[in-house]
């Protein structure tokens, strides 16, 4: 069931949330041995005293948008008293001692969380194979990567572990992995939901964002997690919060589709990177639109060849200096003998520490980070990245001044084989070509599967900025085609 049907059950009280609750983690004994989407489960007794917290609320009409629905959190959010490992082996052993926003707000609402997902080591890949909890796999086929890093939030939806889940998309980590696994995923703008108890990859890029299998289940907790946190510096003051009414129905105000204005990349759909099997899907979904009456619209980026290289450089540098304060002195892994010989000296101890802790993409995505933040080469490297992160920046506020949103494929490929790009890591970074454009510019985007044959094809809509409710009503109108 998707959660909007749920919710409508357990507000008429049709069914409890106990129920509900109950039948969710059945499936994730049954399922998570098989896909690992899950790092932690939480204990029975906490589960149950969100369940009766929950209940109660119901029980004497004190109702929100997410009110015994069970939510899957991705484990690089924060929840007081439980691991979040970041899928790291650094912090297998971190406890966290406080609650993420997001987090708070849920648990306020009535939301059941279940336990924490699996993901590529903090949040660095594409695949979900970058986990010291091992690879999430894909459950319309175990032999396919999930997508990442926010693999195990996505697989926790795809294969009815949970009803919604929340990720966080640095460089397409939440919409890769919907695209994989056939679902809705949605990467909020910049600062419409807070970052405050997400452990920070690349600050100026990570964004916390929900998963689900229907655009109205984003709505309801969108309609939660969003909104201005003084913990938050990067969080905005004056924005409109109103995704549902009263009577927790997507408050969307198109009723049609027509004389909607759509900027279409045709160079970029009709590449020769992208795969066939997408080209035809997305020609095929962009014709289905024009016959209904809506405007298509040719549409260039001048400087998103440029994307990827000007991504990896902010990301890895930002991570760079994000991932020093992990030194094994004040918290998580510390490795305090080496060859049976004690360590002595702090330097020893910070280097050996990090080098069991991080994982070989980690390490990988430091050193470029931190030569490219080093002396001589900062201007050159960092510098020129945010230059062009500007110029990337203008390139899609020309295009929304003539179109509505704009229509991309989500990844140039279906998903690939567990393996099979592990060891090239130019080609994975690849994989991210046409999602990272909009974390450098900071905005809203929107995953959409469209069945074709036997499997999903991810189908990005990018909308101008603080336009998610616009983007769900256009995916939810595309849902009736």
């Amino acid at each position: 069931m998707k959660a909007k049907d749920i919710l409508k059950q357990l507000i008429t009280k049709k069914i409890s949330v106990k129920e509900v609750t109950q039948k969710y983690l059945e499936n994730i004994n049954k399922k998570n041995s098989i896909l690992n989407a899950f790092i932690t489960v939480f204990d029975e007794d906490f589960i149950n005293e969100q369940v009766e917290k929950a209940q109660e609320m119901i029980n004497k009409g004190n109702l929100t948008p997410v009110v015994g629905l069970p939510i899957a959190v991705k484990d690089n959010i924060n929840l007081k008293g439980y691991p979040t490992t970041c899928a790291s082996k650094i912090l297998s052993n971190y406890v966290s001692p406080y609650n993420a926003t997001v987090v708070e707000k849920l648990m306020y609402s009535g939301a059941i969380i279940v336990g924490k997902t699996n993901l590529d080591e903090f949040a660095m890949g594409s695949s979900n194979e970058n986990s010291y909890y091992g690879v999430v796999r894909n459950p319309l086929n175990l032999e396919w990567v999930s997508g990442g890093s926010s693999g195990g939030s996505a697989v926790a939806v795809s294969a009815d572990m949970v009803p919604l889940s929340l990720g966080s998309d640095t460089g397409g980590s939440i919409r890769l992995p919907a695209a994989f696994t056939g679902i809705y995923g949605l990467k909020p703008t910049y600062g419409m939901v807070s970052r405050f108890g997400l452990v920070a990859y690349a600050s100026s890029l990570d964004q916390i964002g929900p998963m689900g299998k229907d655009p109205q289940d984003l709505a309801l907790i969108m309609q939660v997690i969003a909104g201005y946190d003084p913990k938050d510096s990067t969080s905005y003051r004056d924005i409109t919060i109103d995704f549902i009414n009263e009577n927790f129905e997507p408050n969307f105000e198109l009723d049609s589709l027509k004389g909607l204005k759509i900027g279409v990349p045709f160079k970029i759909i009709n590449d020769e990177g992208v795969d066939k099997i997408i080209r035809d899907c997305l020609n095929e979904f962009i014709n289905t639109l024009a016959n209904n009456e809506i405007e298509i619209i040719e549409i260039d980026f001048p400087y998103l060849s440029y994307s990827i290289p000007a991504y990896y450089i902010i990301a890895s540098s930002e991570a760079s200096s994000n991932l020093a304060r992990y030194d094994g002195i004040r918290y998580g892994l510390r490795i305090e003998h080496f060859q049976d010989k004690l360590i002595e000296d702090t330097r020893t101890l910070m280097k050996i520490t990090r080098g069991q802790g991080f994982g070989l993409e980690v390490k990988r995505r430091i050193m470029i980070g931190t030569f490219c933040l080093s002396s001589g080469y900062y201007d050159a490297y960092y510098k020129k990245a945010q230059q062009v992160r500007t110029l990337i920046k203008q390139d899609f506020q020309k295009i929304f001044n003539k179109v509505d949103l704009i229509i991309m494929p989500t990844s140039p490929t279906l998903p690939f084989k567990i393996g099979e790009k592990i060891n090239d890591p130019i080609k994975m970074y690849l994989s991210d070509i046409y999602t990272v454009g909009v974390n450098l510019s900071g905005l809203p985007s929107l995953n959409i599967p469209i069945k074709y044959q036997d499997f999903y094809v991810g189908v990005q809509l990018i909308g101008n900025y603080f336009k998610e409710k616009f983007l769900l009503n256009v995916a939810n109108l595309i849902n009736l085609l």
